[in-house]
């Protein structure tokens, strides 16, 4: 099978709220964030605004439909998580020292990173997954929220997307890249595989 999404192959799905599927060993873009990052009010409406759309654009999307997507509400949610509000508790090195060890403990076993940032409230991941995802999630959180010992951080979901090919690839490795050029030195952790290293910071014409 190949590494990216194969619109010919089948699809496993899990979860209601926001639906995740998994091919396989594909490649995944994940986000996760801690459960006090954006304002439940806020949230409150770009869920209501999401759902109606989603009734009126009816999966396979269109290549407008996506960018449509992408700019109301994946870019929007982006920009509330960049705006760093909530207890910010992952730009405290510790705290992002144990949720590295955890993302990090089955490298190359459950699955294979190919670039992530801890953010100070959010966190983006690039992998192969070579178990489910949302067992690898849940074990992330579980691990560093009690090695943190602030009780239950995390916002019980996540989002993911599967790479569709070699340009979504290299676009994920320099969004991850860039993500945290804004901020202070010491208050995020980035981290890059060979492979995405070799991604330049600008795409090839």
């Amino acid at each position: 099978m190949s590494e990216f999404f194969d619109p010919g192959e089948r699809v496993a799905m899990h979860g209601r709220d926001l639906p995740h599927w998994q091919q396989g060993e594909v490649m995944q873009f994940v986000t996760f964030r801690l459960g006090d990052s954006l304002p439940q009010a806020q949230l409150a409406i770009w869920h209501s605004e999401r759902s109606a759309w989603i009734d009126h654009h009816p999966e396979p999307w269109s290549d407008a439909d996506r960018a449509e997507y992408q700019s109301r509400f994946t870019w929007r949610m982006e920009s509330w998580l960049d705006a760093g509000t909530g207890s910010c508790l992952l730009q405290e090195p510790t705290n992002r020292t144990i949720l590295k060890e955890a993302m990090m403990r089955y490298e190359g076993i459950r699955v294979a990173h190919v670039a992530w940032v801890i953010m100070p409230n959010h966190v983006h991941a690039l992998f192969v997954p070579r178990s489910p995802v949302e067992k690898l999630v849940a074990a992330w959180k579980g691990v560093s929220a009690r090695g943190i010992g602030r009780g239950s951080i995390w916002q019980s979901n996540f989002r993911d997307t599967l790479i569709r090919d070699a340009s979504h690839f290299a676009n994920a490795v320099r969004y991850i890249r860039r993500n945290p050029r804004a901020l202070r030195p010491g208050t995020f952790t980035l981290w890059e595989s060979p492979r995405a290293k070799a991604v330049p910071d600008q795409a090839v014409l």
